[in-house]
């Protein structure tokens, strides 16, 4: 049967004035009971980076899911102020609160976000641990710290780097500078720091929250951006992450040849499949929802 997707204007009052601006998209029919926020990250405005949220939530809401996109205060046409990503959470909030409002059959919900707005969806559940949210799907989440960031340059970059015959050319032709020089011995200085594990620093938040939660976990990376590489790194390294890649829930994937915003049709063609994929699969796995108990 074929499914028809409405789009409206929503206004979002939240504990925190102002009220924010959103687009509600639901299906005509056949509708899932997963509702879908999807959380922002950076300067973007509810689009999305060309429109790459608009493409996902309008193929969702033709699989029958009810989604909203919506613009923090202070971006795209919510007025007020702007707020950083680790002081999101009341608007989050706000959020599934207006797509439960306008949907109240939904039975779960499931957050969606790329950069810091996954890394704010993780906050979001540390600050809250809001039982509504039964999903977390997280494009490239934003855990850069100065150590990580180093040794993820030192491995992705400048490791390919020193291994390509042009660089030396350029190197004893005088067509690297010296600058370029000095930056390739700080970072690996930098890289061989040690960083104490730190439970109340915003990555530490993050990986307390990604441990407790119970529900589905997407973790998309995109190998051409060290954002999602710098993650990987942190999950693999930080003390406070140890284990986190083993979550019973979690699905990942690393999509190939993809940048940071999946901008190429071919990168959002495959995002869009994998979460069509995701969704399908933990579906129809049927996990508890809030206040089930288990079977005798």
């Amino acid at each position: 049967m074929s499914i028809h997707r409405l789009e409206q204007t929503i206004t979002i009052q939240g504990a925190l004035p102002p009220p924010m601006l959103g687009v509600l998209h639901s299906p005509h029919t056949v509708p899932s009971g997963l509702g879908v926020v999807i959380v922002n990250g950076g300067a973007q405005y509810r689009a999305g980076a060309h429109r790459l949220f608009v493409q996902l939530a309008r193929q969702m809401a033709e699989q029958g899911h009810a989604v909203l996109r919506f613009d923090f205060p202070g971006q795209g046409d919510s007025p007020g102020d702007s707020v950083g990503f680790e002081e999101t959470a009341p608007h989050i909030g706000a959020a599934i609160d207006a797509l439960h409002h306008h949907c109240p059959a939904l039975e779960q919900t499931a957050l969606l976000g790329l950069c810091d707005g996954a890394s704010a969806s993780l906050l979001y559940l540390h600050a809250t641990n809001d039982p509504r949210v039964t999903h977390l799907a997280l494009l490239n989440p934003w855990a850069r710290s100065e150590l990580v960031q180093a040794r993820t340059q030192i491995r992705h970059y400048y490791r390919q780097r020193l291994f390509m015959p042009d660089f030396w050319r350029k190197l004893m032709a005088g067509g690297v500078g010296l600058r370029a020089v000095r930056e390739l011995l700080g970072t690996m200085t930098r890289s061989r720091r040690s960083e104490p594990a730190s439970s109340g620093n915003f990555q530490g938040r993050m990986a307390q929250a990604w441990k407790r939660f119970p529900g589905a976990l997407l973790l998309l990376i995109c190998d051409k951006d060290l954002t999602g590489l710098e993650f990987i790194q942190t999950a693999m390294e930080a003390a406070e992450w140890k284990g986190a890649l083993q979550h019973p829930g979690l699905t990942h994937h690393v999509v190939q040849q993809a940048d940071h915003t999946f901008s190429s049709a071919a990168a959002t063609q495959d995002l869009n499949a994998l979460i069509r994929l995701w969704v399908k699969k933990t579906l129809s796995e049927k996990p508890p929802l809030p206040g089930d108990t288990p079977a005798a």
